[in-house]
């Protein structure tokens, strides 16, 4: 009688214990659920805990007002999902939606979105020309100084040369 006890009750911890169930799994996308970006993205890309079945998956990616931006090359790379994206042209939340397969499980079904906030254009302004002041007229105080500064460097010049003239001949 013991051993039917302990039987029914190793029968009935294996059937009353939960399995774990090893379902595929979200691992990361890029770009990164719910990220703004300044710069557009070429492609989206989906990274799942399982290696992925090459047929079956489905990836779309749309815009603001619902119309697809992908186009339409899904590749499949073990883990990877990708998908090429075409030139992102309007600001807003843009939506990708999967269905991914796995080896013996269930579709790995969902949806993630990121902001594209397009940089604003910042005008450039043509250069202008700097325009130079010009002298107001003939300013006769400025002629006469640098004049005077002129004759008194030809004077300390030519004094000069005459003292290394006497030092030479005086060796």
């Amino acid at each position: 009688m013991k051993k039917v006890s302990v039987i029914a009750l190793v029968i009935g911890a294996i059937f009353l214990t939960p399995m774990t169930a090893f379902a595929n799994t979200l691992v990361a996308t890029s770009p990164l659920s719910g990220a703004t970006l300044q710069s557009a993205p070429s492609a989206v890309t989906i990274t799942t805990e399982l290696p992925l079945m090459d047929t079956g998956n489905e990836v779309s990616v749309t815009d603001p007002t619902g119309v697809r931006v992908d186009d339409g090359a899904l590749t499949i790379d073990g883990i990877n999902a990708v998908i090429g994206l075409k030139q992102l042209v309007k600001t807003g939340i843009y939506s990708v939606n999967y269905s991914l397969l796995a080896e013996n499980d269930v579709p790995l079904v969902g949806t993630f979105t990121f902001n594209f906030a397009e940089p604003t254009v910042i005008a450039t302004v043509a250069p202008e020309p700097s325009k130079i002041p010009t002298p107001s007229g003939n300013n006769l105080g400025t002629t006469i100084f640098v004049l005077g500064l002129l004759a008194a460097a030809v004077v300390v010049t030519i004094a000069l040369s005459l003292y290394a003239r006497k030092l030479y001949r005086d060796r």
